[in-house]
């Protein structure tokens, strides 16, 4: 019940939500601005279930792990302090499930090609998805400010 009154009160970060059915199931779109680097918002698309499939399927504490994400550059690019590591940091994370599963989007800094990867998946405890969707932000071209300095390109 409280999960359902948190649903109620909505998501700033919601700019659409588009019924795909009359048993109350949705489509809903989030704008994510990456918390580090001002100037590029990620649009997530994911599936809402209703209440009537989830009567029908037996499954009332999680949603699917589908997925699609596209992010552009909305303004300058001021990159902060972000992780140049292989395998990035998340930036945003959704449970899709009571316990077990999540929604998640990382940032990849791709330093040979100058380029920001971002991967939108689920983490599911027990298997692993490979559900997955991706967008890349070009940097090059683009007028990008690193606050602390640009790191060196790898070859």
């Amino acid at each position: 019940m409280l999960a359902v009154a948190l649903a109620a009160c909505g998501d700033s970060r919601e700019v659409g939500n588009v019924g795909v059915d009359w048993t109350g199931n949705d489509i809903a779109i989030d704008a994510v601005p990456d918390p580090d680097i001002a100037g590029v918002v990620c649009h997530l698309a994911y599936f809402n279930r209703g209440f009537i499939d989830r009567l029908q399927q037996g499954n009332w504490f999680e949603d699917p792990s589908y997925s699609a994400l596209d992010c552009s550059v909305v303004g300058p690019i001021t990159i902060g302090d972000i992780a140049t590591r292989p395998g990035g940091e998340e930036i945003f994370r959704e449970g899709r499930s009571l316990i077990w599963k999540s929604l998640r989007v990382t940032r990849v800094y791709d330093g040979a090609n100058n380029a920001l990867i971002y991967l939108a998946h689920a983490r599911e405890i027990q298997q692993g998805s490979g559900k997955m969707s991706l967008s890349v932000i070009p940097l090059a071209g683009e007028h990008v400010t690193w606050s602390n300095g640009a790191p060196a390109r790898t070859p």
